[in-house]
């Protein structure tokens, strides 16, 4: 039996770190619904002590109930505040290793799908979501929200695939969608070099943060577009490294 009169070194620390944590998530939920909802649940949770102190059966069998189901109804309630927490806390470097390997066999999928269309000569678009949300242009093709592979990207793209035509945007490990209509680039020199498909991944880098990257169906180059430029002829070491300037997180 624990003496509580005579604390230890590892008691003070248990009550350390658990005060930490109250305190974080508290500054977490400051100004937020979840505030509210932590309120309501907090007096459930005092009426129920008074209901066993006062012996009141009807209301303790109640609110005993309610308590049963506390766990449950937090995560519920509480699931847009611990997705947030959660992917803030993937940016911190302490936490990277535990997704490290996922981002790097994303980059490996991807560079064998475009190494085999290159291959094949298989026109493709691929657009990877940065910073600035591309719901906009998401919307204008084929919802997917399919785990990134290689024969996935491979298979969009190959004719006579109703989903050959226009851009597959990817959101870090995940295929959002396909054939999808991207703004296309209305530089006067670009019409003297490229076609449709070129223009549109020059257009959608020039107003979003995208990197796009393009596969010629006429020679199977390779190019990528950034920052409202255009790199053509590019090597699948270059291709690694641009993708994987995709991944990489700026420190925060």
């Amino acid at each position: 039996m624990v003496d509580i009169l005579r604390p230890t070194v590892i008691d003070f620390i248990d009550v350390g770190v658990v005060a930490v944590i109250v305190y974080l998530f508290l500054a977490f939920i400051k100004g937020t619904r979840a505030l509210q909802i932590l309120i309501g649940l907090l007096l459930i949770f005092l009426l129920s002590l008074l209901a066993r102190a006062f012996d009141l059966s009807a209301l303790s069998l109640i609110l005993n109930s309610l308590m049963a189901i506390w766990i449950i109804a937090f995560v519920i309630l509480f699931q847009p505040e611990i997705r947030n927490a959660l992917a803030r806390m993937g940016r911190y470097r302490v936490l990277r290793f535990l997704v490290r390997s996922v981002e790097q066999l994303a980059v490996s999928e991807i560079v064998k799908a475009v190494e085999e269309m290159c291959k094949r000569k298989i026109g493709s678009l691929i657009v990877f979501e940065r910073d600035i949300n591309l719901g906009e242009y998401v919307q204008t093709g084929t919802r997917l929200d399919a785990k990134i592979s290689a024969p996935l990207i491979v298979s969009l793209f190959t004719p006579p695939s109703p989903l050959h035509d226009g851009a597959c945007i990817l959101r870090r490990d995940k295929v959002i969608a396909a054939a999808c209509i991207l703004p296309v680039s209305q530089e006067p020199w670009v019409e003297d070099y490229y076609g449709m498909r070129h223009r549109a991944a020059l257009g959608i880098c020039s107003v979003t943060d995208a990197i796009s990257v393009v596969v010629s169906e006429e020679t199977g180059g390779v190019s990528v577009g950034m920052e409202g430029k255009l790199y053509s002829n590019l090597e699948m070491k270059e291709l690694t490294t641009y993708l994987e300037k995709v991944y990489a997180k700026e420190e925060r």
